[in-house]
Formats: C-alpha cells, structure tokens, sequence
C-alpha cells in the first residue's frame, strides 16, 4: 500500500499540475479579479519552475556533495542502489536512466581499487511489473564490464529506499560480512539513504553521483530564460522532499 502511494503522491506533487489547476480554476471561475489572481499564480508558478538558475539554488541546498577521488578512502564493499535502469519490453533489452552513474562511478571506483566488492541493491519500482527486477536485469553488464562475479552481490526484491538499506542489512547479517562501506547513489537522493540505512544500522559513508547543481552559473540564458526541463528536475527534487517527509512521519528515519 505504502508503493502505491507513494506513486500516487508522485503525480499530485508534480507543479504542471497545479498550474493545469489554477487554469481550469480560472477558466471555470466567473469572478473577475479572482481571474487574474489565478493567472498571476499560473503564470508566476510557470516562471518559478521554469528558472534554471532558481532550481539549482535549491538543489545545491539539499544535495550531499561529491567526493574527489584523492579524498576517497578504500572500502570493503560499495552498496549501489538501483532506480538506474528499466526493461524495455519493445526491443527486449536494458534501458539506462541518468542514475546509471551511480553504477558506472561504482565499477569506477572498484577497478581503481576503493572498493573491494559491489553490492547492487534495487529491485521492481514498477507497480505492474513486480517480477521485473533491476538488480538480476543489470547483472549481465557488470560483469561484462569487468566485475568478477565473486566480487558482485545481487539484491533484487526492495521496491523502495527503506527496502534497499533493510534488505541490504539482511544479506550483510546472513553473509557475515564484516568491513566498512561506501554508500554509492545519486546526490539530491542521498540525504534519505543515509537516514534509511543507519536506521537499519548500517554505518556508510556517502559517495554521490549524478549531480544537477554544479558550478554556479550567471550566464543571461541560465538566470531569464525559461527552462521546461528545469520544471522536470523540479519533479525530481520535490519527490525527494516528499519521500524523506514521509519517510520521517513513517518512523523509517
């Protein structure tokens, strides 16, 4: 049940939403100056939005920074959490997200030597497909790209953060695996992840990947110039918030 809602507070908190709201509010609405109240909320949501420059003060704030490779310690085993990948059913064949830098920055990190063994974690996020786990589908390319199986630990049944640290935890206890570890997720997610996996005890340290904040920018495009896809980023990052609110309410952090 806590799945399903989460994907139906997905869709809610999406700010096109409101905007279509206060639209069809104000085409439905006969009072003049509530009118053009409305159109002033629509149209200042809109540029809100759409501000690049606005998005990534934003996300800067929340966003756990990245680590330099000469900062980077040598970890017994790096926990990389899935949400980078899907099935394609079409062509029969793995299709890659922007979260995939999670896993490419781990195999990175095992092939330079700062991390011993890798643990994918990740299993369906999809509701209608329950049986189509990420961890089992992107096996294959880890150990084509050079991971020796006994070095890969699969977890393939966690639909959620929460699920990735307890599940995680579970393999830890009944591998006894001892050592240090080196949590490997995208940076406006690791805020949460770090919550969720020392609730389940598990001491980490954070290794982000696939930034949206870099350097600040004061070019005229970037400050003015409306962006649709920064309203996409927005999606992402108000989700984030959404999630860790509700993960805090629920006792999972």
């Amino acid at each position: 049940m806590f799945f399903i809602l989460s994907k139906i507070l997905a869709f809610i908190i999406t700010p096109i939403i409101w905007i279509v709201i206060l639209l069809l509010w104000l085409i439905r609405t006969k009072d003049e100056v509530k009118k053009r109240k409305l159109l002033r909320w629509a149209i200042g949501l809109l540029l809100f939005f759409t501000n690049s420059f606005i998005f990534d003060e934003f996300v800067r704030a929340w966003e756990i920074p990245a680590t330099p490779y000469d900062k980077v310690q040598t970890y017994d085993y790096g926990i990389v959490l899935g949400g980078t990948s899907v099935h394609d059913e079409e062509l029969n064949r793995v299709q890659f997200f922007r979260g995939v830098d999670r896993l490419i920055q781990a195999i990175d990190l095992y092939k330079r030597g700062h991390i011993k063994k890798i643990i994918f974690t990740g299993g369906s996020g999809r509701i209608l497909k329950p049986d189509m786990k990420e961890a089992a589908l992107v096996k294959p390319y880890i150990l084509k790209m050079g991971v020796p199986e006994y070095d890969l630990i699969i977890e393939n049944e966690s639909q959620n953060t929460r699920e990735n640290a307890v599940y995680t935890k579970a393999i830890i206890d009944s591998l006894q695996l001892k050592g240090n570890y080196l949590l490997i997720t995208s940076a406006f997610h690791m805020r949460r992840s770090i919550a969720c996996f020392k609730k389940a005890d598990i001491q980490v340290t954070p290794y982000s990947t696939d930034r949206y904040a870099g350097p600040r920018k004061y070019e005229f495009d970037h400050l003015f110039i409306p962006n649709v896809s920064a309203m996409y980023d927005w999606n992402i990052l108000i989700h984030e918030w959404l999630g860790y609110i509700t993960y805090k309410l629920a006792g999972y952090i």
